[in-house]
């Protein structure tokens, strides 16, 4: 399974509550760029999203759109549904910044004062900051949009090791303690004014709430690979092998590796760059270019579909870049199967990205989930 981060088709109906009612990520990219994507035109894609021009009379896979179940619109929320847990309430947000007393409790745990603490973009926070982080030594505490805590600092300044070490503890105060979905290690190097982000990235998540279908796979001695963020996302549970990537590149190769060598079980992987590079920062063009790379690397992909494989390719959100503001949107998601094996049909709406779970669970022959309707048969 591929997941597209932030790779939404069309505002959901409930979006408006998210005031998300006019996003379409891929939709309004393909408006604003010509997209060179012929795999994934051939596969469909164009039958469940408008991208300019034809589409295919047949696709090449089973094609469908699905639509979030649980509350919220996050990395994590998205990929444990598509696992087959849903949560019914959203994880607890801060516009305006963490409580008094959770800054206080964190900065007495580390034994530094933290600066920040106001919802930023990342990139623009180190910049507005980060020549005082220089001089003070105190990390850039931050949040976003998202039911998250970030901490940045600069190499030189706190090390990686211990930024990570400060998000553990931030972990306690945040996670356990006020219900914050995750907390993420935001390491950045370079001189003053030209300051960047490195790939050190590390997020500590809470576990999910219930058996996922990594556990159940795992459990019935399965080997689960997971690739790029995927590990962190899940709390490192169910997992049996985690490739950490750089960039989607990487991760694309690896998945491509990982296939050639694996006969059976679940890989999983994530393709974070549409969500943190181009999408958070509003880059269309980027974006797009991202989006086209993809495309070049499944053209590779395609052939290694073994006679008894089968390919998922979705998203967990949207993060339309077109519209303003920085955050995810709560939107449709593609989804893509391709098998040797299946009938390439519509398989319609799906009213959970559960249905995925459920049907993985399936195919693998592993007890089912505890949500969503397999589309099993049909395929």
């Amino acid at each position: 399974m591929i997941v597209l981060d932030g790779a939404g088709i069309g505002a959901l109906p409930d979006a408006v509550l998210y005031g998300d009612e006019h996003t379409n990520t891929i939709g309004n990219v393909a408006k604003r760029v010509s997209l060179a994507i012929p795999a994934l035109r051939a596969l469909g894609l164009g039958s469940l999203v408008e991208l300019g021009g034809s589409c295919p009379a047949r696709p090449q896979a089973a094609i469908g759109k699905m639509a979030e179940v649980s509350a919220g619109k996050d990395s994590v929320t998205g990929h444990w549904e598509l696992m087959g847990v849903t949560t019914t309430h959203a994880f607890p947000v801060f516009p305006n910044g963490f409580p008094a007393s959770s800054i206080n409790e964190f900065e007495q745990k580390i034994g530094r004062s933290v600066m920040g603490n106001v919802a930023a973009s990342g990139t623009e926070i180190i910049q507005k900051l980060g020549a005082e982080h220089l001089s003070t030594g105190s990390p850039i505490l931050y949040t976003s949009a998202d039911s998250v805590c970030q901490i940045a600092a600069h190499d030189d300044v706190i090390p990686v090791d211990l930024l990570y070490r400060f998000c553990e503890t931030a972990y306690d105060v945040m996670v356990e303690g006020i219900g914050v979905g995750r907390v993420i290690a935001r390491p950045f190097t370079g001189p003053i004014g030209s300051f960047e982000r490195t790939a050190q990235r590390r997020d500590f998540t809470q576990p999910p709430s219930g058996l996922t279908l990594l556990d159940r796979v795992h459990a019935e001695g399965l080997p689960v690979v997971a690739i790029g963020k995927v590990s962190d996302l899940f709390a490192g549970r169910g997992i049996s092998e985690s490739l950490h990537t750089d960039c989607d590149d990487e991760v694309m190769t690896a998945l491509n590796s990982s296939m050639r060598k694996t006969t059976r079980g679940l890989l999983v992987a994530n393709c974070v760059d549409f969500d943190t590079v181009y999408g958070h920062r509003n880059d269309v063009v980027g974006y797009a270019a991202n989006l086209e790379r993809f495309d070049r690397h499944l053209l590779k992909l395609l052939p290694c579909v073994g006679s008894n494989d089968l390919l998922v390719i979705t998203a967990d959100h949207g993060n339309d870049p077109t519209v303003p503001g920085s955050d995810h949107s709560r939107e449709y998601v593609p989804l893509l199967v391709i098998g040797r094996k299946i009938r390439n049909i519509d398989l319609g709406m799906r009213h959970s990205f559960a249905d995925v779970g459920q049907t993985l669970s399936q195919a693998l022959g592993v007890p089912s989930v505890d949500s969503g309707e397999s589309f099993i048969d049909a395929l």
